[in-house]
């Protein structure tokens, strides 16, 4: 191996994909249950092909207001995430086309995510809002729903909640 290979090579961590990553010493994933409802529309997983399934077909543009809503976020800072303009939005919004996968599935993490912070929080909807907003030492000074725009964010923000649900300072 090259001394270049070695300088990024890292010990990897083994994950048993039976259980849930944000439930890492809980049920495992299948037994989760999320839905997302959008005009009359109801979209429902409980496994990850479920999940795929649905990231794969697309979500309707409408589903960003359903984020903006459980988040407390404006509109425009939820399409700041995804890198969407306004007039973008509202045309293809209008035109009932389907967001690309990138953006459906980061709507069905944030749902996953937005359900779980709930949870955390004992159904106060209003106190895991002002949550998502304070600068979170845990996140390194950032606040939550800051970090909503990636993947990984995200999942540092799971990973915070899962040390506040512990009792662990988050």
């Amino acid at each position: 191996m090259s001394d270049e290979r070695k300088k990024y090579k890292t010990k990897t961590k083994v994950l048993n994909p039976k259980k849930s990553i944000d439930r890492a010493n809980s049920k495992p994933y299948e037994s989760n249950s999320w839905s997302l409802e959008v005009a009359e529309e109801r979209f429902s997983w409980s496994t990850r092909m479920d999940r795929l399934s649905i990231i794969r077909a697309g979500l309707p543009y409408g589903s960003i207001e359903v984020i903006s809503s459980r988040t407390n976020l404006p509109i425009k800072q939820v399409l700041s995430l995804l890198g969407l303009a306004q007039t973008t939005y509202n045309k293809r919004k209008k035109e009932q086309e389907l967001l690309p996968s990138r953006d459906s599935e980061l709507v069905l993490v944030l749902t996953e995510l937005l359900d779980f912070g709930l949870e955390v929080f004992n159904q106060e909807k209003e106190k895991f809002q002002l949550w998502q907003k304070k600068p979170n030492t845990s996140l390194g000074g950032a606040t939550p729903n800051s970090l909503f725009d990636s993947l990984t964010g995200i999942q540092e923000v799971r990973n915070s909640l899962n040390r506040l649900e512990y009792g662990n300072l988050a």
